[in-house]
């Protein structure tokens, strides 16, 4: 019987283990005085001190900038969930906040190995693994920069792991007016200076929605003549009814598309929409 209860917490301890790294288990007696081992908290139960097994460390040999690194295995690595502003190279300009991400980044991996998480989807279009990073003193990166206000949270549907400690992180940055959220690039402007300037890189728009328009693989939410968002059908059931958004003023965080006199925007997920029920646009 003590080995059958021994097998049977072993396999508690791997079923939890590959659902969650972070799982808690507890430990204590039922009425019967036999030991029970479970991941739910039960009164007078008391929390295991227990490490996840089969963890792989690596070596960071180059910073490209704030969200991509390169393991010493070779391999490329980009910073799943978020995003950080461009550093100058040859094939593109630098923008604001893009140097004091790469500096944060490389000043928190100095003498640090990673461990990595990955989500759903494994790669990026450009071949690079998505992950999560996590250094041996507990530091989650991708989070990190996000609090700070280095990076913005930029969720890609079905890879949604960690969405909510990263929007709450997000919300308590901005709230604070922390790196990015404080400089004049980023501050919302009215989607007419996407005609007026055409800027690229990321930002924030205002705009209201007055009309849906459904096609074969894309919702799109019009804003004006000139400028639109789209949804792909694929994504809808992560938002909210689309008709709610109709006559709200809302914030718009995104990258624009232009074809020819025209505007659109790529909206992923909902996080990228902010309402501002009861305010007015400039």
């Amino acid at each position: 019987m003590r080995q059958n209860l021994i097998r049977k917490f072993i396999f508690l301890i791997l079923a939890i283990l590959t659902n969650s790294v972070s799982a808690e288990i507890y430990t204590g007696y039922d009425q019967q005085g036999k030991p029970y081992y479970s991941d739910q908290a039960q009164t007078g139960a008391k929390l295991l001190a227990l490490k996840p097994a089969g963890y792989t460390w690596h070596t960071v040999k180059h910073v490209y900038d704030g969200d991509t690194i390169k393991l010493s295995s070779g391999l490329k690595v980009r910073l799943a969930g978020i995003n950080t502003p461009e550093i100058e190279t040859r094939y593109q300009t630098q923008e604001r906040g893009g140097k004091e991400a790469k500096i944060a980044l490389t000043r928190w991996l100095e003498g640090q190995q990673v461990r990595m998480e990955m989500d759903v989807e494994k790669k990026d279009k450009y071949g690079r693994t998505l992950a999560h990073l996590f250094t041996r003193d507990q530091q989650h990166l991708n989070l990190e920069l996000v609090k700070k206000g280095l990076a913005i949270v930029n969720l890609h549907p079905p890879n949604l792991r960690y969405q909510q400690k990263l929007l709450k992180a997000q919300q308590e940055a901005e709230l604070e007016q922390l790196g990015l959220w404080n400089y004049p690039e980023y501050q919302p402007k009215n989607i007419d200076t996407l005609t007026l300037a055409p800027k690229r890189g990321w930002q924030r728009l205002l705009g209201t929605v007055n009309k849906i328009r459904v096609q074969r693989k894309f919702v799109y939410l019009e804003l004006s003549e000139q400028v639109d968002m789209r949804i792909a059908k694929q994504n809808l059931d992560l938002f909210p009814a689309l008709q709610e958004y109709i006559g709200q003023p809302i914030e718009i965080r995104g990258w624009s598309s232009r074809r020819k006199d025209h505007y659109s925007i790529l909206i992923r997920h909902p996080s990228a929409i902010k309402t501002l029920q009861g305010k007015a646009l400039p």
